[in-house]
């Protein structure tokens, strides 16, 4: 299976049924994955025998009446965005001058049904953000402490009957994080070894009850402000030039 065939089953399973079928008679979110990927590889240049430098910075170009069905998508599609990209110049070998921004706009230029993707590599300033994954949900550690358990009072309630109401917190300061059970019925584990209170490496799973959280490091781009985009390809229906 394919990255871009991974990619169209896992936002299939984040979208119903129903709202999926808007889709039909305008741009569908797998065509805008395409066209980021054959971004990618039309763009990427061998700057060294061991680098191959792709674009960075990416702007779709949408009608409007497509861009509001994007928009209305919520971080499900940005998220799955930037892990086909991701995982597309890794499978590659292809890395980047700094952290991958994508960018999606209205174009009233644009009929409904095609999309323009320009890309550019920019440097730009990098500010790294912590963050937790729960079923595949990306949730910011925008405090401190966040605490975590079934209770409506946690920052972040999950429906699992295994978690105490107040369960775990984590604690984050913007470089390090840690892990602290909060007296929990139950315990707490850190990659399958039961804690009480642990630091957080980028990636380590933390499990409560049934429930496992994903830890992780995203690097959150701040660019300068762009010369002219370096490189512009339209699409039609389906990713095709």
């Amino acid at each position: 299976m394919g990255l871009l065939d991974s990619f169209e089953k896992g936002l299939e399973r984040a979208l119903n049924s129903a709202f999926a079928k808007t889709f039909r008679s305008g741009v569908q979110p797998v065509e805008v994955a395409a066209a980021l990927r054959s971004e990618l590889d039309a763009k990427a240049a061998v700057v060294s025998r061991d680098r191959i430098l792709a674009p960075n910075t990416f702007e779709v170009r949408l009608a409007p009446a497509d861009e509001e069905r994007m928009r209305s998508l919520g971080t499900t599609l940005d998220d799955e965005l930037h892990r086909l990209v991701d995982a597309h110049a890794k499978a590659q070998g292809f890395s980047f001058a700094g952290p991958v921004t994508i960018d999606i706009r209205a174009d009233d230029q644009l009929a409904t049904g095609t999309l323009r993707v320009q890309s550019r590599t920019a440097a730009g300033e990098v500010a790294w953000r912590g963050v937790v994954e729960i079923a595949g949900k990306r949730h910011p550690l925008v405090k401190s402490r966040t605490v975590i358990g079934r209770g409506s009072d946690a920052d972040i309630t999950i429906p699992d009957a295994g978690t105490s109401r107040r369960h775990v917190e984590i604690l984050w300061d913007g470089e390090r994080a840690m892990v602290r059970d909060m007296k929990s019925t139950n315990g707490t584990t850190l990659d399958g070894r039961p804690v009480t209170e642990a630091p957080l490496a980028p990636d380590s799973v933390v499990r409560i009850g049934h429930t496992d959280i994903v830890f992780r490091v995203v690097a959150q781009a701040t660019p300068p402000r762009p010369p002219a985009p370096d490189a512009t390809r339209a699409f039609g229906y389906g990713g095709t030039p």
